[in-house]
């Protein structure tokens, strides 16, 4: 036991940081921040120790991605006509920022598989062990992530400018749509985070992508709503990877994008929807995340 009135917590390969035990410190909003920021910070530098530890889990991460790039560019791309110009045409640009949002919506996955790890190793155990914040372990998470997210979203960008893609918006509102895209995964990080503390073990966690397919591909992402049946496109056009997806074309001034009369109402609030629809779902999952860690058995 520390005769300093602190109390070790755990980092990644051992090191420990101080934490204060309660008590010690005025109970007051002013230090209760201070430490849940001090604790936030701790499980960031943990998460990206492990991720610079084992590069090939960032690399396998990119991997989906990438091929999927490929595939819908080089193979199925010859045959969509979504600009009414003929097979091909314009496809590159309203494809590439559909890729962008489903890169940063399918990062729910990895996630929620990472959190699921942490918890069959005792990592979970250890930090509920410990005099720490209660958010500090979500809120981590998720900070962790995020930087994480923008180094996928560069290398993914850079994959894009070399099939082709270019942003055709200014420097503002380029900046913009890719700050929509990191508020997106911001808002499905958390849903990663509840989902790994609710799921049992990482096999669950692994199967993930069953739900993750029907979200990305029924959206705006490789096609819009417009061409579905009825039924699926109004599906499509409310999905917030489609709001997202739509919002970034327009500030990327994409060919064709935000012209016309929109067939569904949210298609011609895609800004709104890019900034309303992450909101909402961190309002949900943040509160059930922590709780859900609160609530783990010991």
């Amino acid at each position: 036991m520390s005769t300093t009135g602190r109390t070790p917590t755990p980092t990644e390969g051992g090191t420990l940081a101080a934490a204060p035990v309660p008590g010690t410190e005025k109970d007051s909003l002013g230090s209760r921040l201070t430490w849940a920021l001090r604790d936030c910070w701790t499980i960031v530098e943990q998460e990206l120790t492990h991720l610079a530890r084992q590069p090939s889990t960032f690399a396998w991460q990119l991997g989906m991605p990438v091929v999927m790039v490929l595939m819908f560019v080089y193979v199925f791309g010859s045959a969509m006509d979504v600009t009414g110009q003929g097979a091909g045409e314009g496809y590159v640009d309203y494809a590439m920022p559909g890729m962008f949002a489903m890169t940063m919506a399918f990062g729910f996955m990895n996630t929620a598989f990472a959190v699921t790890l942490n918890k069959e190793k005792g990592f979970m155990d250890r930090y509920r062990s410990m005099p720490m914040a209660p958010s500090a372990v979500v809120t981590g998470r998720g900070v962790s992530d995020i930087i994480q997210a923008a180094v996928d979203l560069a290398t993914i960008a850079g994959i894009a400018l070399i099939v082709g893609w270019r942003a055709g918006g200014s420097l503002v509102e380029t900046l913009a749509a890719f700050g929509l895209l990191l508020w997106l995964r911001l808002a499905l990080i958390f849903v990663g985070i509840y989902l790994g503390l609710l799921i049992k073990n990482s096999e669950v966690a692994g199967s993930l992508f069953a739900v993750a397919f029907p979200l990305g591909f029924i959206s705006s992402v490789f096609a819009p709503p417009e061409m579905m049946p009825g039924w699926l496109g109004a599906v499509a056009a409310w999905n917030p990877i489609s709001s997202t997806a739509n919002a970034i074309r327009e500030l990327f001034a994409t060919p064709g994008a935000g012209l016309g009369e929109p067939s569904y109402w949210i298609d011609g609030q895609a800004l709104l929807g890019a900034v309303v629809w992450p909101a909402l779902i961190m309002a949900i999952f943040v509160p059930l995340a922590v709780r859900q860690f609160q609530n783990l058995s010991r």
